[in-house]
């Protein structure tokens, strides 16, 4: 693989790891048109190590305040003064509802792996619509909430419920052509999620379902280094991890202004293209 073959692929895995289009069915696409189907599949998860980079970078505030919270409660202490008891709870909800959330994705991710561990590009065009209906209904759906209910939710985290059905989302995400950023995003905003917290919750969950993908598929990292080489894998990584930060502040604010529905305009053509011709 060459540098810039690199460069273009960690761009798309910036590119579309944040935007409800699916990163790994672009990338699966992209290596196709390239003639670079036999890569390791720990490159890609290198290339999603580096978009993880960017949500920590992102939302370092976040994350660093749900692990002060954990780590008060792993040891009993008390929440410093400044963070009301209110707070500390809401922390503690958040911090559980991720544990349920990867749970369950991990268990779908791993059923996946096993039963599908191949799937065709016509699959994966196909995941492409599916994404974007999932998309229009989350929209529909979102628009009906009550305003004053999701005012009202502005900053609470997920239900136990809810992060269930989120890890059902997120675990059906890891099918190539299914965005999990979109899938997750309109799991939680289906079951009543504010579309703020809908879209950090996403992100932020998606630490540990990537951490474990790396883990699974360490044993593979003599045979990237000997058949891709470390440049490329390097260049690409910083490629990504700059264009995901990029990509993941315009998605945010997207998600604010409640418009996923717009990628649907892309992923509904780009998938019949696909099935027509790949």
């Amino acid at each position: 693989m060459s540098i810039l073959q690199s460069i273009l692929l960690g761009a798309l895995q910036g590119l579309a790891e944040f935007l409800p289009i699916s990163s790994s069915g672009h990338l699966a696409i992209a290596q196709k048109l390239f003639g670079l189907e036999d890569l390791p599949l720990l490159f890609d998860v290198f290339l999603h190590l580096a978009t993880l980079c960017a949500v920590v970078l992102f939302f370092w505030k976040k994350i660093w305040k749900l692990l002060c919270t954990f780590a008060r409660l792993v040891f009993r202490r008390p929440a410093p003064d400044g963070i009301s008891d209110a707070e500390e709870k809401n922390s503690r909800s958040y911090i559980l509802a991720v544990i349920l959330t990867t749970l369950v994705t991990g268990v779908i991710g791993i059923a996946v792996e096993k039963l599908l561990p191949s799937l065709s590009i016509k699959f994966v065009c196909a995941g492409f619509i599916v994404t974007a209906g999932l998309l229009i209904i989350s929209a529909i759906i979102a628009k009906r909430q009550k305003l004053q209910k999701a005012e009202g939710s502005e900053k609470k985290a997920p239900s136990k419920v809810q992060a269930l059905i989120i890890g059902l989302a997120q675990g059906f995400g890891t099918l190539p052509g299914i965005s999990r950023s979109g899938s997750t995003i309109a799991g939680a905003l289906s079951c009543g999620v504010n579309r703020q917290v809908a879209g950090e919750y996403s992100f932020i969950a998606s630490i540990p379902a990537i951490l474990g993908a790396f883990i699974l598929e360490a044993k593979d990292l003599g045979e990237v280094s000997s058949s891709i080489g470390i440049a490329p894998v390097v260049v690409g990584c910083i490629t990504a991890f700059a264009v995901g930060y990029l990509s993941l502040a315009l998605l945010m604010k997207i998600i604010k202004k409640g418009k996923l529905e717009w990628f649907a305009c892309y992923l509904i053509p780009a998938g019949i293209l696909g099935l027509l011709f790949l």
